[in-house]
């Protein structure tokens, strides 16, 4: 098979030509997957730029953690429903979890009620990640957990589904996490990007009222273009229009003091200090900010807003296998799309060029289109 390595961080991916994975004789789960979608996420780059040191890189390295495919085999004694031919999602997460420690037997919670049923855990700190610890999806087949993948709506194409597979369960995850009602108010910070246009179309399905902030001219076109019409959505120039004035104009009938008017809850997808700040700028008293982003060196929290303002700060990461299989059904039935384009796998140091331009929606990698077809 073709696959794209790294062979050291902050280099451009080689094509290569190598045998095919084979599947693990001991283990019932392995599924071997023909790659059809690969998409190329943030933290792929990050990764390659050296900069995520609690991930350290063993080279060569096959990247990418958001794919979809089609099963070719299962394991010898699977107990799988899936069949070869189906086509799957696969999110890099959770490869061979250990299904002993505290969080594979935990469970679902009160607190956590979407969590996976006990033995299997995307919190697992013994499990593998594909793209990160192991070989991922820029190749022409991988060997998948049965555990870990989810089926594909009939009518949902396996590139539309690859950019799901992080970025849109991950989102997904993250509005869930704001626990909020039809009605409610969110922020989406980074709306144009990757997360935040998939942020914006999934709060808008939710019946949520959604305000999305960006600071750059490709993302906010996005962002505008895929909720056109939209009357439930406001989206923000955080060049132009400062926090306080995005609050004042909320406007709630009956609410004029202090900490009384502004978002119920906010997501920060950027990874800046200035983005965060003004999320929070956002909030009212008493809401809540779900932190996706991972800076190298972290936020700083103000603690006058935690203890004067009670806002709550949680971080979100991915979703359990039950709610990535939601979050598939829900983006199926309300034509939640990202803006996609498309690259052979040859040209992957095309599309990581272009990654670089930050002009928002996702890239993929295509590994039925040929040279030709670009």
């Amino acid at each position: 098979m073709r696959a794209q390595f790294l062979d050291a961080y902050n280099t451009p991916y080689i094509l290569r030509t190598v045998p095919l994975p084979t599947l693990n004789p001991t283990s019932r789960h392995d599924l071997l997957v023909k790659v059809e979608a690969a998409s190329y996420c943030h933290t792929d780059a990050v990764l390659a730029a050296g900069q995520l040191p609690p991930f350290p890189l063993s080279f060569p390295h096959i990247g990418c953690h958001e794919f979809a495919g089609i099963v070719i085999s299962t394991s010898p004694g699977s107990t799988t429903n899936l069949q070869p031919g189906d086509r799957v999602g696969i999110p890099g997460r959770a490869f061979y979890p250990c299904g002993k420690c505290f969080e594979c037997v935990s469970g679902p919670t009160e607190e956590d009620p979407d969590a996976d049923e006990p033995g299997y855990s995307v919190y697992c700190p013994h499990a593998g990640n594909h793209g990160i610890s192991m070989p991922g999806g820029f190749a022409e087949y991988a060997v998948v957990d049965e555990r870990q993948v989810a089926p594909l709506p009939e009518g949902m194409g396996t590139v539309d589904a690859a950019v799901l597979m992080c970025a849109g369960v991950t989102v997904y995850g993250a509005l869930k996490r704001c626990k909020l009602k039809p009605g409610q108010r969110v922020g989406i910070v980074g709306c144009g990007g990757g997360l935040g246009h998939l942020g914006l179309q999934f709060a808008v399905s939710m019946g949520l009222r959604v305000v999305g902030i960006d600071n750059a001219d490709g993302p906010l076109r996005l962002a505008r273009e895929v909720v056109e019409s939209k009357e439930a959505v406001r989206v923000v120039d955080a060049r132009t229009e400062e926090a306080a004035s995005v609050v004042a104009q909320i406007g709630e009938d009956g609410k004029k003091e202090q900490g009384e008017v502004g978002l119920d809850a906010v997501i920060i997808l950027p990874e800046s200090q200035k983005a965060f700040d003004y999320g929070m700028a956002l909030l009212r008293n008493h809401a809540r900010c779900v932190v996706v982003s991972f800076p190298e060196k972290g936020f700083h929290v103000s603690a006058w807003d935690l203890v004067f303002r009670d806002i709550s700060v949680v971080g979100s990461l991915v979703a359990s296998n039950k709610t990535l299989r939601e979050m598939l059904q829900f983006a199926d039935e309300h034509r939640v799309r990202a803006r996609i384009k498309t690259y052979p796998l040859s040209k992957l140091n095309d599309l990581v060029v272009e990654y670089h331009k930050r002009e928002g929606g996702k890239l993929v990698i295509d590994t039925t289109l040929v040279d030709e077809d670009y």
